[in-house]
């Protein structure tokens, strides 16, 4: 009789020990799978937890040794006639030899590749079934297979260059955000599957026409199993059926045609409706569903525009013919042992960004193929994806063995996250063909032999300009491909007119003014960043000796793994701020300079997209972080924001203002105040139509608070659609005026919907005493008010508060409510600070 297919998860019974201790007690539980070795260790105490103080140095060692893991697998029936068992490894961390009853069975190398073994013949029927995974080192693997490379040019940026030699998350050597934490273990899910037929594999490839009123394409079912005659197909809106019909299994694939008439459209959030259909593909004979796949997916017509301009090439994304100003942030892995990254935390990560107005998260080559669960929630929420492939800063080897795993590795991963709508490119690699740069690796752009390009010495070209296009033309053909991440037409990966563009001379490289930022973007800022410290109770949690709790302690420095942070850190916040010993006041500083620096990106670059999509989108480097540390992240390991998340959402806002005095750079000429500077106001819309506002200007005196002359006042401002309207523009006197801000209010329908105030800079140069602000909680809100000019007004993270903005600048005249949710009316107010608070 036919069966269904049945799944047995393989989570529990595991055990696992060091491979070369023969104690009797060395068998040691294990939680549950998946799993890594590392989080094993921590939970028998055998490795303190790397993540506080030192600690990262008491498991070093864990990454040398093999360490084995077991399950004694569940009951096993005699086999039925034409049924098959298998065991499903979705992922082994990396260098994995699984055994079935003492016999090998797998050899794998490559964490990304998943694997399906038929074990019918080799299961005893009963209890007795073993199964036994040897993880080998990878760390000590690559160096041996680094060493059996010799004429390979092994050179990249960050952690030890034999990593280069293992299809293994690379991270996993330390970056300089991340600690050398070099993990092994079944850290996907591990399974027993029997049946006697199943769906292995179903596509839908798909066209929305151009007039976007209809949906054309294929959906094709590939399956297994002798009772696979027929394969019955169904389309679904909710409970709506949209589309039904059967197909005859030919050499194991079933194919229909479909056409969706007047189809729902899937949108990035803030354009429309994130709306999903669902594909199922079921296989039944007599009267038996033996198997039945499931795809939930949206239709969309998506296109990277890359077209001919005045100043180069147009870098930018258009979705259901729509242009999206891709504001965003770069992914890495949430965690350093990420099997304990829940879908709740997936989901607040990314709920964070929608309420951010963060359309793009990009993922980066340097982490993991992320979780099926990720890619969900952004088809959900309507977060873009850019998805690198998993390649980071380095000159990859590309011989004939390592190319067939990477084939493998990328076939079964872009087949598996195809039918997401919320992929809209993937990238070769993180940084690689500006590895090929700094270290003169040979690369002519002219020459398209790829055969040539393996015997130079950057083979790996081979890799993003030929194996993954091929890639992704077979397996994902309705996403664009992009060879690397930065890249641009062969050119320079510096280059602002084309591709695009990792900007970095703001902290690194020349370690220019953050006042320019915008000057310094490209046609897609894919990175740029600034680092901060994270909230002080996350420095005290890892902070195991109250003693160090200081800004230069090395403790702390110890949980910065950025190349030069102290003379960076410091360098940003003399130029720009009075400085600051204390400890709380140190960070509020950090982070005030990471909110202005990503404010003054985000808000020109938002700009320049109005002025004929000369920019095309910004993606900060980085949305989180995997430990507590401080880094560029704008939220930290624990969820808790930075300022500059505050100060992103005010610049991506559906509907912006901006006011901007000419930047004057201080440093250069001595100190000296320019005799005038100009000024202008602006507004950015992503809104679908144009609307009508009412914009106002004031000129206030940091010192008094008073107004220093006549407030400029521009009312049925019709604010461009999708784009910026400029508004006014003047001159201020800095003779005869004295020093004040800025301040800009935009109102909508009678509502202030955005505000901007700009200071003279820098800020260093101005006195902040008695602002007189006023703090007072009302329920679900929060007044805030002052009578003189008062910068980055911060309110405390606290656990399960919600504040929907802080790193606030106050003007006299102007009342800001901020709305809070999760307070308790009994809690305590919420601790503030703002600066130069004495």
């Amino acid at each position: 009789m036919a069966r269904a297919l049945a799944v047995h998860h393989l989570t529990d019974g595991w055990f696992f020990k060091q491979a070369d201790d023969d104690a009797q007690d060395a068998w040691l539980p294990v939680a549950k799978v998946p799993t890594n070795v590392h989080l094993d260790l921590i939970d028998h105490g055998k490795i303190p937890d790397p993540f506080l103080g030192f600690n990262e140095l008491k498991a070093e060692w864990v990454a040398d040794k093999t360490w084995t893991y077991k399950v004694k697998l569940p009951e096993v029936e005699d086999p039925q006639e034409d049924a098959v068992t298998i065991l499903v490894f979705d992922g082994l961390d990396t260098f994995a030899t699984v055994k079935l009853n003492g016999k090998i069975i797998l050899e794998s190398d490559n964490m990304f590749i998943p694997h399906r073994i038929d074990v019918t013949r080799q299961l005893k029927t009963g209890t007795g079934n073993v199964l036994e995974i040897d993880f080998a080192s990878a760390r000590l693997r690559a160096i041996q297979i680094r060493e059996a490379h010799p004429e390979h040019t092994w050179v990249g940026f960050n952690g030890d260059m034999s990593r280069l030699a293992v299809r293994k998350a690379q991270y996993h050597w330390g970056w300089d955000w991340g600690p050398m934490l070099n993990t092994c273990g079944p850290w996907r899910s591990v399974r027993l599957e029997t049946y006697h037929a199943r769906v292995t594999d179903l596509r839908i490839d798909y066209t929305v026409s151009d007039s976007l009123d209809s949906v054309d394409g294929t959906i094709t079912a590939n399956v297994e199993g002798s009772l696979s005659k027929s394969v019955n197909f169904e389309v679904q809106d909710g409970d709506d059926i949209v589309f039904k019909e059967s197909a005859e299994v030919s050499d194991g694939v079933a194919k229909v045609q479909f056409h969706v008439k007047n189809p729902k459209l899937w949108y990035p959030h803030g354009y429309g409706a994130q709306s999903l259909y669902e594909a199922t593909a079921t296989i039944s004979t007599e009267g038996v569903n033996l198997h039945q796949a499931t795809r939930r997916t949206g239709f969309r017509r998506g296109e990277l525009i890359q077209q001919p301009d005045e100043i180069g090439k147009t870098f930018f994304f258009r979705i259901n013919g729509v242009d999206v100003f891709c504001g965003g942030s770069d992914w890495i892995p949430a965690d350093s042992f990420t099997p304990r990254v829940t879908e709740e935390k997936y989901r607040k990560w990314l709920e964070m960004m929608v309420d951010g107005y963060q359309v793009m998260i990009r993922i980066w080559g340097g982490g993991i193929w992320e979780e099926d669960v990720f890619y969900d929630l952004c088809d959900e929420l309507g977060v873009l994806v850019w998805q690198d492939f998993m390649f980071g800063c380095g000159n990859y080897p590309a011989f004939p063995k390592i190319l067939e795993s990477i084939r493998s590795e990328c076939v079964a991963n872009v087949g598996r996250i195809r039918h997401h709508p919320s992929i809209v490119i993937y990238a070769g690699n993180n940084e690689d063909y500006q590895v090929q740069e700094q270290f003169g690796l040979t690369y002519n752009y002219e020459d398209k032999d790829p055969e040539s390009w393996l015997k130079t010495d950057f083979p790996a070209r081979y890799i993003y300009e030929k194996l993954l296009p091929e890639v992704v033309d077979a397996e994902s053909p309705h996403v664009p491909y992009h060879p690397g991440s930065p890249w641009g037409d062969g050119l320079k990966t510096s280059n602002t007119t084309v591709g695009d563009m990792h900007q970095w001379n703001v902290w690194h490289g020349t370690q220019e003014k953050y006042q320019i930022f915008d000057t310094l973007g490209g046609r897609f800022n894919s990175e740029f960043g600034m680092e901060a410290f994270p909230h002080i109770d996350t420095i005290k949690y890892y902070c195991t000796d109250p003693t160090q709790l200081y800004p230069q302690s090395h403790m702390l420095d110890f949980h910065n793994k950025a190349d030069g942070h102290e003379r960076r850190i410091a360098t940003y916040l003399v130029e720009n701020f009075r400085t600051q010993t204390n400890l709380e006041a140190f960070i509020h500083l950090t982070q005030l300079s990471q909110a202005e620096a990503l404010m003054f990106g985000y808000r020109g670059w938002r700009r320049q997209w109005g002025q004929k999509r000369f920019c095309g989108g910004a993606l900060v480097w980085q949305l989180n972080d995997c430990w507590p540390v401080t880094s560029w992240s704008i939220v930290d390991y624990f969820l808790r924001k930075k300022p500059a998340y505050y100060a992103m959402r005010r610049v991506l806002a559906p509907i912006a203002i901006a006011v901007k005095r000419a930047h004057f750079d201080w440093s250069v000429v001595h100190a000296r105040v320019p005799k005038t500077s100009d000024y202008e106001v602006w507004v950015a819309s992503s809104q679908p139509t144009e609307t009508t506002g009412t914009v106002e200007l004031r000129f206030i005196s940091v010192a008094t608070g008073k107004e220093i002359k006549d407030a400029v006042v521009k009312k049925d401002i019709k604010i461009v659609a999708n784009g910026t309207t400029d508004v006014l523009s003047g001159s201020l006197d800095n003779v005869n005026e004295e020093p004040h801000v800025l301040a800009a209010r935009i109102w909508i329908d009678g509502e202030v919907v955005s505000r901007d105030v700009d200071w003279p800079q820098p800020l260093k140069y101005l006195s902040f005493e008695d602002r007189d602000v006023q703090v007072q909680r009302s329920g679900s809100s929060i007044h805030v008010k002052a009578d003189k000019p008062t910068k980055g007004l911060v309110f405390e993270e606290r656990s399960g508060v919600l504040v929907n903005d802080s790193a606030i600048d106050v003007v006299p005249g102007d009342e800001q409510v901020i709305s809070v949710r999760g307070l308790a009316a009994d809690a305590a107010p919420l601790k503030w600070t703002y600066l130069g608070e004495s």
